[in-house]
Order: C-alpha cells, then structure tokens, then sequence
C-alpha cells in the first residue's frame, strides 16, 4: 500500500505538535496566500520500511498517531493508495500497530493476544483462526509460547507477540513504535528479525525512533524530523554522506562542521583530472520528497558519484577553497560558490585521521594557487577526552576554540595533528550578505 500525507499539519489548541519551524514557530508556505502555515508532505511506496526519526518532540509519534486514525489533522489529507482517510476509524484502516509498551493483555495467553486482533475481522487467505496464530507464532519465531502467559515472557518475546498480534489481521501498513524499552543488544537482533518479517511479507512499514543508527540499519528510507517539520527525506546512505542542513549534520551520526569564507574556487574535468577556472553547469535535484523548503537556502547538489563526492551535470567537480579561522581548507563541491561567500560545511570523524601525537601548533592550510583539490589540511589540536567504544575510540579534541571529533583505535592525550581530505568535506549551507552566493552559468 502507498501511504501519502500531504501537507499535514496538527495543532493541539495553541501547541503546534506538526507543521511548526525551528524553535517552535510556524512556517509559511510558500504560494499564492503566502500566511497558510506549512503542513508535512511525505510519500512511502508500496512494500517500503520507512523511517521517522528526530529528537523527542519532533513530530514522529504525532505523524504516526494521525496515520492510525487515533487523532485527525488540523489541516492536510492522509491517504492510503490515493483514498483520503478523514473520518475513517483506526479498525477500517487495515493498519497494525505495534505500541512501544507492547500493551499485551496479562489475562489472557500468548496465543490469545495474537487472537485477539482478529476479534473484528477474519483471517486472511481462508486460514482458520488457530492456523493463522500458529503462522504468526512460528514467523515471530515463536512457534511453543501459545499457552503461556505474557508475563512469562523476555522483554524481546513480548514485542515478538505483540508484532504477531498487528500482523494477524493482515493488515496494508504497518506501524511501529521505538524499542527503547529493550536493552540494546536484544534491540539489534530485534529490528533484523522485524526487518526480516516486512521483507518477507512485503508489507509497508513506518516506523517511529530516535535512535539514528536503528534508523539507518533497518530503513529503505529515511526522513528527519525536527521542530515538527522535515529536515531531509532519503536512503540511509544519502542522509548520512550527504546532509542538506546543519540539524541532519548534526543529529545523524558523529559530525564535524566547519564554517568559513570562500577565497577562491576551481573547477576540475573528472575525464582526465586536470583543473582548470572553467564553467559548470548547476546541479541535478535530489530524488526526495518532503524535505523543509528554504532550510539551508542553497540549491540542490549535484549527482552523487560511486565515492559520494557531489558532481556537476558535465561530470565536473568543484574545489572552493574556504578560510576558516586563518587556514584554507579545500572542499569539492558541485555548486557554484561565489568568492567572498559563507560556507558551512562537514567532514564525519572517521573520514579525518590523526597523522601523528605532539603537533607544534602550526597548522598546514592548503595554497589554491596550486590546485589542492584532493590535499590534506593539517590541524594541531589537543585532547579534551575519549570515550572507549569497544571497536574504536570516539577522541574529543578542541581546535581553535572549537570541539572536534576523530575515531582512533586507542584512547590519546596531549597534543595530536589531524589531517583532513578536502573530498571528505560535503557543504551543507551557503550564505551571502549581499548578491546571490552563486555564480550564474555565464560566469
């Protein structure tokens, strides 16, 4: 089943729970009225998992809640394969849920909860209610704990129940809530054998966290919601390489953002390397819906090639060479920046290295005269502190009044000189006091 919402905004008497900007404001869309604030827009595909993820409070539990039926939009359309929703009730939806607190019934036996959600409609495909709870039972790996109570069971094997009891009807879309109650090594075999389900029975899922790498391993897609709008709609990958705005930088994941001024830029032909002051065209638009406009106030990067960097529609890449705080830093971009510009872009911690211990303050910026599109930026930093991950180091620094993160094998102190790879770099805003922060094609 598709799942559509279209412009969907929910307000709770003065609270705007969806469709409010940063910091709690309202957003206007743009358009002819140009003071009707901005609902949510969302497009899930037929057989997708698709994930909601955001700090609380960002909307995602409301989303989903409007997309039960157990609340009603202010404003918008809910729509399963084109079919508004608006006065249909949660058990006409064909919609399971499967609620973070499991809300099993101690009353009643295993197999009795997993029965209970054919209580209002029949099983699917001619089963028998028995066949279809030993079914569910056995896909939930569960196949002996019919005749148990709930009570009996881990934390994981009532969630298992509870995922069985949302499937027995055979319902189009499925709706799940965070396992933050699960501790976490029981969550990670979980959400393979949730994400192993759907992808056996085909079935659309929405799934609601704030846990970014639960997000990222078990989704086809992903949005980011902060502030009860969209930051960014795409594949994990997409979202975690390339984010559009400085929230997604930010909350996804481990990031290093840098902001700085434009000295100059260059742009280089990917047929043979070479760099030259040339042309290139603007960028293709990102294949994403539901992404907050106006958020960073730059256009669309270019395509993404197979090593993530961003590319210009002629196949050329392009180097701005970005000032920041005294030392010039190469970043490869497929947008066309003006000098003199504001630049704020990322590079993730396990893309910056530490090249050796006992640096002698004396940072090593990159001279655009000669190119330097693929050069490495030194940076003198101290340790501040680590935290011992187990697989890796997660080593705090401070540079230049600023905290910066690296990965190490081991925990380090004292002084330390970071390299940084300028095509490790991605912009993710562009700012101008002035003129336009871009170059038109003619320029």
């Amino acid at each position: 089943m598709r799942l559509t919402i279209d412009n969907v905004r929910k307000e709770y008497g003065d609270t705007v729970a969806l469709g409010s900007g940063a910091g709690g404001r309202s957003v206007e869309a743009s358009g002819a009225g140009g003071d009707t604030p901005a609902g949510v827009d969302l497009e899930v595909a037929d057989g997708e998992f698709f994930t909601l993820v955001g700090p609380s409070g960002c909307g995602k539990t409301t989303t989903l809640r409007l997309v039960a039926g157990f609340d009603s939009p202010t404003r918008g359309d809910v729509r399963f394969d084109g079919r508004a929703m608006a006065g249909v009730p949660p058990e006409d939806r064909g919609v399971g849920v499967v609620f973070q607190n499991y809300a099993l019934f101690p009353h009643l036996s295993v197999a009795e909860n997993v029965a209970y959600g054919l209580r209002f409609t029949d099983p699917p495909d001619g089963e028998t209610r028995d066949e279809r709870v030993a079914s569910l039972l056995e896909l939930v790996d569960l196949p002996d704990a019919g005749p148990r109570d709930p009570s009996e069971l881990s934390g994981g094997q009532r969630q298992r129940v509870a995922l069985a009891r949302a499937l027995a009807p055979g319902p189009d879309l499925l709706l799940l809530e965070p396992m933050s109650a699960l501790d976490a090594r029981l969550r990670e075999r979980l959400r393979l054998q949730i994400k192993e389900i759907q992808s056996t029975l085909g079935i659309t899922t929405l799934y609601v966290t704030h846990d970014q790498e639960e997000a990222l391993a078990v989704s086809d897609r992903v949005a980011v919601m902060s502030d009860g709008a969209v930051e960014q709609v795409g594949t994990p990958r997409a979202v975690y390489r390339r984010p559009e705005t400085r929230f997604v930088a930010e909350f996804v994941g481990d990031n290093n953002v840098f902001e700085g001024r434009v000295e100059s830029s260059r742009t280089a032909d990917r047929s043979d390397g070479s760099e030259a002051p040339g042309d290139s065209s603007g960028g293709s638009p990102l294949e994403t819906k539901g992404v907050r406009s106006g958020s960073g106030g730059d256009p669309a990067p270019g395509e993404e090639d197979g090593d993530g960097r961003d590319r210009t529609s002629d196949g050329r890449e392009r180097t701005v060479f970005v000032d920041v705080d005294g030392v010039t830093i190469p970043v490869q971009t497929g947008r066309r920046i003006r000098p003199d510009a504001t630049v704020t872009f990322c590079v993730r911690p396990e893309r910056m290295r530490v090249l050796e211990s006992g640096g002698d303050g004396t940072d090593t910026g990159v001279d655009p005269a000669d190119g330097g599109g693929d050069a490495t930026v030194t940076l003198d930093a101290t340790v501040s502190n680590a935290e011992f991950l187990g697989e890796s180091t997660r080593t705090y620094l401070r540079w230049k009044g600023r905290e910066l993160t690296v990965r190490t094998p081991d925990p380090l102190s004292g002084d330390v000189r970071v390299g940084v790879d300028g095509a490790a770099a991605h912009v993710i805003g562009v700012e101008s006091g002035g003129d336009s922060a871009f170059e038109s094609r003619r320029e």
